[in-house]
């Protein structure tokens, strides 16, 4: 590691055309203040990954690498998601600098934070997690159901930092360790804590988007959560079990108890109490065989060890096709 670490700030974009021009200029100051306190080297870079974009995100990201030397970009061949798109920034960054930062584009994480984790990581902590202190610019479902899920997450084993979303530094040394991990099915947030090494939290408030519309409506989040869950922990399956022994056990008492009016001859002929407990058992069975599918889908997926996403151009090297042209 050289006397001032080398830093990377890593920024996955999709469709960001309409806030792109305000933000990048903003990480590109933070990079020369970061510079010129001396926390970082004058070799620092910011790393745009384009996650199949069908806007003018790329060719945007290309002109700025053309104008300027301090920004990289990378294009994925197709969209792969918000988490594959950071990862994918991540590995390429791996072995060009000390330290990361992985930040989203809309410009809501407080830049001035990054200060405060690259002293942690000159303090000695290989990972500092960017963890929201408030959450007053959200609506009362988001914020109800978001804090709702970190604490569900936790009470199923998974070590998620609570408020915490992608927003973290990230040394180069953890990062060659979280390359053996090959999973398909990834949950950024929750599998950094699983690498290990020394970590910290840097407190910080979140803004309102600067330009454009957000990118994770309710559909995205539920989606995301849904994985969160089942890549990180086996514990709905085991919950399942407890409620199936449990109904187990609860329709052996009702057979005892029916037998036992039988005998006594006090039976009453009704449909509604049937019709009700064949719904809910049917209800019941339906959700669990839903829960493990999605295991039973997630294995398949894995055990087809497909690529997690393809580098199709990087900035610094010219696209295979214009080789061709010069060629020809």
């Amino acid at each position: 590691m050289s006397a001032k670490p080398i830093l990377y700030i890593v920024v996955p974009c999709y469709n960001e055309e309409a806030v792109l021009p305000v933000t990048a200029p903003m990480f590109l100051e933070k990079l020369d203040a970061l510079c010129a306190s001396g926390r970082v080297s004058a070799s620092s870079r910011v790393l745009f990954v384009n996650d199949g974009s069908k806007d003018a995100t790329w060719p945007m990201i290309s002109d700025m690498a053309k104008r300027d030397g301090r920004v990289l970009g990378v294009s994925l061949s197709r969209n792969r998601g918000h988490q594959n798109a950071v990862l994918a920034g991540l590995m390429e960054a791996m072995d060009r600098c000390d330290i990361t930062i992985s930040i989203d584009c809309d410009g809501q994480d407080d830049l001035n934070a990054m200060d405060a984790m690259v002293d942690a990581y000159l303090d000695g902590c290989e990972v500092v997690y960017g963890v929201r202190s408030r959450r007053d610019t959200d609506t009362w479902f988001k914020r109800a159901t978001a804090e709702g899920f970190y604490k569900f997450m936790n009470s199923l084993g998974a070590e998620v930092v609570y408020n915490h979303a992608d927003y973290r530094l990230v040394s180069s040394l953890v990062l060659r360790h979280f390359a053996d991990f090959g999973e398909v099915n990834i949950f950024l947030r929750g599998m950094f804590p699983l690498v290990g090494f020394k970590s910290t939290c840097v407190y910080y408030e979140r803004a309102e988007r600067l330009a454009g519309k957000s990118h994770y409506p309710l559909r995205k989040m539920l989606a995301l959560a849904v994985n969160g869950i089942t890549s990180l922990s086996v514990k709905p399956i085991s919950v399942i079990t407890g409620v199936g022994v449990g109904f187990s056990l609860l329709g052996l008492a009702a057979s005892l108890w029916a037998v036992v009016k039988v005998l006594m001859g006090q039976t009453v002929h009704g449909w509604a109490s049937l019709f009700c407990i064949v719904c809910l058992l049917g209800g019941i069975q339906l959700i669990s065989l839903g829960v493990i599918g999605q295991y039973v889908g997630k294995t398949y997926l894995e055990s087809k060890r497909r690529p997690r996403y393809i580098v199709a151009e990087r900035t610094w090297e010219p696209a295979r096709r214009r080789w061709i042209e010069e060629d020809e």
